[in-house]
């Protein structure tokens, strides 16, 4: 039997039972063994029945000394009681509607019974337990994700043929000088004991070596995409001391941007195109870096693109970079889908014959009536708002042009290596001197009305402010659009009626959302009742009030992201966080946005409540969904894995020398686009 035989091919898997493992995406023998357990049951460590602890979950070791009739308590339940001795005291255990459960339990037969205890100290019982024999040697059993008609004790059974079935073609891909130096187990031991453990530590290192495994793959997939992007720039570029343009800024940089400066400008002196990202905090000045690109690659006789994901967006990076660089002698253009056709070919025909020097824009950049004359760097800004063809069709517009990668989107260090393996990064993880943080209060909606007073406040002080709502029912495409809609409405013929409010949501056409961001921008919107849409947006220095409703509904660095929307101009900022859901867990959450203002910070905070899968939720990105090993708890591993994939991939860029290895990585690219993870 092979591991891409279909499931049908072990014996008791029928069609009938395949189409149930299709349903949790199961269809080959290998798909069956990568079905890793969600956790264990260990029947090993018994207690007493008179020991049992009350509301607490126990392994309990007893015969079955009396079966009680069943009883039928109303339509539709059912009762099963059964007595187990253990010498020490009695348990009542009942099983509801379930009639073979309590058929299979013998009388005078010794059982390990797995369950939460409840009664009292008189009598004690134990709801739907797990039992096993107490004579079965494997005393720790896995507990799989199921679906209904799929039992616990069938997926055992077949995952215990695959097993004995293809043991002896599991083969060894890692390296055995890099599994000694990590200390790990083999692949057919861990795949064995991942599922079936002979003990608590041998489960352990053999979810270590899988999730190595996870880890290792990634990366070295990065790693060939990283490769077969080794091509000649048709660029490249010379050192050029960055003082003059310095000087020409009206403020000092700061030490971490003038740190990503020179890994960019050192970047760009390659003989291969740069592949940078430029991340950093809200508000810790992305866009003079870029503007310092910009200005490298002008003193080496090239043109610069910088695609933004809206119209407004691309405006406000063409007003900063033309104020940066124009008294350079740069000269600075911007090309969006809503000019009209004459302003277009203008636009257009100055790129191609070199008269703009750095262009801003929208899509329009990579119409294929758009040419340049020599454009050397490509920038995007938070390019997961973008296609994989949109980016690959920008950096085609030049001869191997260097390529700059901008995003707000703060995330913890350790995880760049697997997010972005295929980049080189550059963290700005410092603020601009005089930048106020924006201070942060958590109240229960029964301060609704006394937060909406404030926000009133601040719109009779002249300024302005945003209220986001959540989406109610995210499997309702129209949900977003409704919430917003009535508590725009409620509002402005309530506590704010006499304000300008305006309404922004996802619903709305590109150009209907630039023209109610423009109006805000503008002042003529006092008050923005949106959705997350504003998540990534402009700037609005004006703006000093945002109020975060249901704000338990968002993560931590979502809301770190929506409080950045304020603060960004002289005025005293506030972000109030409403809440109906005043549970321990969510003022835990809430009391870390109003202590911390890092977004570094919060992102390490975010992952360790939420894990890696919720942490990224629908973030367009190619990463796969790992099965074994967890981003926050593994970091250690991560690390491990990371180091081993240089080690291989410097032996063997292309992993020619690995097969198996390479073949893995392969795959891993097919499955989930090689676009589509960088």
């Amino acid at each position: 039997m092979k591991m891409t035989d279909k499931i049908t091919a072990l014996s008791g898997v029928a069609a009938k039972r395949a189409v149930l493992y299709n349903k949790l995406g199961i269809e080959t023998v290998g798909d069956l063994i990568e079905h890793f357990p969600k956790s264990y049951t260990d029947y090993s460590e018994t207690v007493k029945i008179a020991d049992a602890p009350i509301n607490e979950q126990a392994v309990i070791k007893g015969f079955v000394t009396k079966k009680i009739p069943a009883a039928r308590i109303r339509q539709g339940l059912v009762l099963y009681k059964v007595i187990v001795d253990d010498g020490s005291d009695t348990l009542t255990v009942v099983l509801y509607n379930n009639r073979f459960a309590y058929e299979a339990l013998e009388l005078d037969k010794e059982y390990r019974l797995f369950g939460r205890i409840s009664g009292g100290f008189t009598r004690k019982e134990m709801n739907t337990p797990q039992v096993i024999a107490a004579d079965e040697t494997r005393l720790i059993r896995p507990k799989y994700a199921l679906t209904e008609g799929l039992s616990p004790q069938m997926v055992i059974t077949n995952m215990t043929e695959a097993l004995r079935c293809v043991s002896e073609q599991v083969e060894e891909f890692i390296p055995d000088d890099i599994r000694h130096k990590y200390e790990l187990c083999t692949e057919e031991y861990a795949l064995r004991n991942i599922h079936f453990p002979e003990s608590a530590h041998a489960a352990e290192i053999s979810r270590r070596r899988l999730g190595f495994d996870e880890l290792l793959v990634m990366q070295c997939a990065m790693g060939l995409l990283r490769d077969r992007s080794r091509e000649v720039t048709g660029c490249p570029m010379k050192p050029v001391d960055i003082g003059e343009f310095e000087r020409s800024l009206p403020f000092e940089m700061t030490g971490a941007q003038k740190r990503a400066c020179g890994e960019i400008f050192k970047d760009m002196c390659g003989i291969t195109p740069m592949n940078r990202l430029v991340q950093g905090d809200v508000g810790s000045g992305k866009t003079a870096v870029a503007a310092a690109a910009c200005w490298f690659a002008y003193k080496n006789g090239c043109q610069s693109a910088l695609m933004a994901p809206t119209e407004i967006l691309a405006r406000q990076h063409y007003a900063t970079l033309k104020s940066f660089l124009e008294p350079l002698g740069i000269n600075v253009g911007c090309l969006t889908g809503s000019m009209t056709q004459k302003q277009k070919n203008e636009i257009k025909a100055q790129l191609k014959n070199g008269d703009i020097n750095v262009i801003t824009g929208t899509h329009a950049l990579i119409s294929e009536s758009t040419e340049f004359d020599r454009l050397g760097l490509v920038i995007t800004d938070e390019q997961h708002r973008f296609g994989v063809n949109q980016r690959k069709l920008f950096a085609m517009k030049g001869e191997k042009p260097h390529k700059l990668v901008m995003s707000a989107t703060p995330i913890p260090r350790t995880l760049s290596l697997i997010i972005y393996g295929d980049l080189d990064i550059s963290v700005i993880n410092e603020l601009p001197k005089g930048r106020q943080p924006v201070e942060t209060y958590a109240v229960t909606g029964k301060l609704r009305s006394r937060a909406l007073g404030f926000v009133k406040k601040e719109l009779d002080a002249g300024r302005q402010g945003y209220i986001v709502c959540p989406m109610i029912d995210e499997t309702d495409g129209n949900s977003e659009l409704q919430a917003a809609k009535a508590y725009a409405e409620k509002i402005a013929a309530g506590e704010l009626k006499g304000y300008t409010v305006g309404l922004l949501h996802g619903k709305m056409l590109p150009a209907e959302k630039d023209a109610v961001m423009a109006d805000f921008k503008e002042g003529k919107i006092q008050l923005l009742v949106s959705t997350t849409v504003i998540e990534v947006g402009v700037d609005v220095p004006n703006a000093t009030v945002i109020m975060i409703e249901s704000s338990d509904r968002f993560g931590l660095s979502q809301l770190h992201q929506l409080r950045g929307r304020v603060g960004r101009g002289q005025y005293k900022s506030t972000c109030i966080l409403l809440t109906d859901n005043a549970t321990e867990e969510t003022r835990a959450r809430l009391k870390i946005m109003s202590s911390l203002h890092d977004g570094f910070a919060i992102a390490e905070e975010d992952l360790k409540m939420r894990g890696g899968g919720d942490f990224f939720g629908s973030r367009q990105s190619g990463l796969p969904p790992l099965k074994v090993a967890d981003l926050y708890s593994d970091r250690q591993l991560l690390g491990d894995s990371s180091n081993a994939a240089k080690e291989i991939l410097q032996n063997s860029p292309d992993l020619s020398e690995y097969p198996v290895l390479k073949e893995k990585a392969e795959l891993l690219l097919d499955e989930n686009g090689s676009e589509g993870m960088n």
